[in-house]
């Protein structure tokens, strides 16, 4: 069987002239890559059970683009869908292709599958998901302007498109990889880029309050349609109440809630507002510098599309 990221760059390298998203996602099910539409536009999932409803069903994505010609197309990643995803973000001062360089120096990110460029002026980097025994799980490195999108996680592929500022702006494939691609350490990723400081040695309780907060998150990720914010704000509270920091907190629900369709500025809001809420104001948290941008290499912002190889309670 054809490993998910080479079915998935297979039928984004024949996009060399414009294709519609329905034709894109009858190929791709036809090539067995499991898939979700999203609403136009925009990444909320227009499934009633999210990426959980991905599928390879020809009868089911054709009934899915007939009601919905416009829809986005998304992928599972993790096991689900054998691939995996390092986000390149692009927000403001921070910029992570400057973290993705670093990376990628230290050989911790090089055997990619194929590149994409995404609407915001990031990347989004391909890599065949590690065997189902071994979980990769989401996560987000807002200091390192880098997120993953493993387990429990979905993403947009090409020929989507969103609304930016105003303007319409679609993925497009930015380079393929015509050598072996291997999957990546995506806990030793996390660590280059975003080091966490040494704990002390777990007790019973420290024990049972990681597990909690585990259930927290995939239960957050779980939230349907109507209940999106409401069960974000309950889960924050939960974490505050619990001693979690502000900055922890957004970093282990922003992966969950951006999974189910909020933006990053809402659940930015939603956390605070908890945490206010729930807590005294605290000390405001240091600014977060953006790095400069890398100057050279495949990995720079601009690049021309080329082949080369390469309900849960805390205790």
């Amino acid at each position: 069987m054809m490993a998910a990221t080479d079915a998935l760059a297979g039928v984004l390298s024949q996009m060399t002239g414009p294709w519609t998203v329905s034709a894109a996602a009858r190929e791709l099910a036809a090539a067995g890559v499991p898939l979700f539409p999203c609403v136009p536009g925009g990444k909320r999932p227009l499934t009633e059970h999210g990426f959980h409803d991905a599928t390879t069903d020809p009868g089911q994505v054709e009934a899915w683009w007939r009601t919905h010609p416009d829809a986005n197309l998304a992928v599972p990643t993790g096991a689900t869908s054998g691939m995996v995803v390092v986000d390149v973000d692009v927000h403001g001062p921070t910029d992570g292709f400057a973290s993705f360089g670093r990376a990628h120096r230290a050989g911790l990110v090089s055997r990619w599958a194929f590149l994409v460029s995404t609407p915001s002026g990031g990347m989004h980097a391909y890599y065949p998901a590690t065997p189902e025994q071994a979980t990769q799980r989401s996560w987000q490195s807002a200091r390192a302007g880098v997120d993953f999108r493993g387990d429990g996680g979905y993403i947009l592929v090409p020929p989507s498109m969103v609304s930016i500022n105003g303007a319409v702006v679609g993925y497009r494939v930015r380079q393929i990889n015509t050598g072996p691609s291997a999957t990546l350490d995506s806990d030793r990723l996390r660590d280059f880029l975003d080091p966490r400081p040494m704990l002390r040695p777990r007790t019973g309780d420290d024990v049972q309050r990681s597990v909690d907060v585990s259930r927290l998150v995939t239960w957050v990720a779980a939230r349907g349609e109507g209940e999106r914010n409401r069960g974000l704000f309950w889960a924050a509270c939960r974490l505050a109440e619990n001693g979690v920091t502000t900055p922890d907190a957004l970093d282990v629900l922003t992966a969950a809630a951006s999974e189910v369709g909020l933006g990053e500025r809402e659940i930015t809001a939603t956390v605070r507002s908890a945490y206010r809420t729930t807590q005294p104001p605290a000390r405001p948290s240091s600014t977060v510098r953006g790095s400069a941008r890398a100057a050279d290499g495949w990995f720079a912002r601009e690049a021309t599309v080329r082949t080369s190889a390469p309900g849960p309670r805390l205790s």
